[in-house]
């Protein structure tokens, strides 16, 4: 007699929306439980390094401004050492935590990051990689968050050398992964979900 098999199905997927705001960062949300959400403030004190802000907006595959988006951004300090008990180089800046989050403006989606431009940090195979910072993005439609990560225009020569961006087959995607310096300090970094432009994700 054949023996009935009891297939386990599939659990519904999960996005991080429409409530990711009142869990992540709820003093954005106007219910204030700490001096300020996690992940508001990089920088701690007087950093090593040359201070920037990145400034930038999420959209969707009509070009519309997501406003329930949240950014996160992990990277190395101004010298390219990382703020974890892993960073076996030398000692990261004590004044910068190399993490960040942003909900972004309410009106316009507009996210911010004050904080440092990043130092170079190796490959595993020991080559440099280009200063880089990497993102994720989160939001309600997303069912799994969206790894990314922005370089600067404006390390052209170092960019060009990268083992990550000279490994991308189609080397016209790349511009969506460079920062655009807009003023003295000032990055913009839109990410684009789909459609024209789209930002190159990464699978990890």
């Amino acid at each position: 007699m054949t023996q009935k098999l009891e297939y386990l199905k599939e659990s519904p997927s999960q996005t991080a929306g429409p409530y990711v705001h009142i869990g992540c960062t709820p003093n954005f949300t106007g219910i204030e439980i700490y001096g300020e959400d996690l992940g508001a403030s990089m920088k701690t004190g007087p950093v090593k390094g040359q201070e920037i802000t990145i400034k930038g907006t999420v959209f969707d595959g009509t070009g519309t401004p997501l406003r329930d988006a949240m950014i996160e951004i992990w990277q190395p300090d101004g010298e390219g050492l990382f703020n974890s008990a892993n960073e076996t180089r030398g000692q990261a800046d004590p004044n910068f935590t190399g993490w960040g989050r942003s909900p972004g403006d309410m009106n316009t989606g507009e996210f911010t990051f004050e904080t440092v431009k990043p130092g170079a940090v190796p490959f595993p195979d020991g080559r440099m990689q280009a200063p880089h910072v990497t993102f994720w993005v989160v939001a309600r439609g997303i069912n799994i968050g969206l790894h990314t990560r922005m370089y600067f225009e404006d390390e052209a020569e170092a960019n060009a050398a990268d083992p990550i961006l000279t490994r991308i087959e189609h080397q016209n995607r790349v511009p969506t992964l460079l920062a655009k310096k807009e003023a003295d300090g000032v990055y913009r970094f839109d990410i684009r979900l789909q459609g024209e432009g789209e930002t190159i994700f990464f699978d990890i």
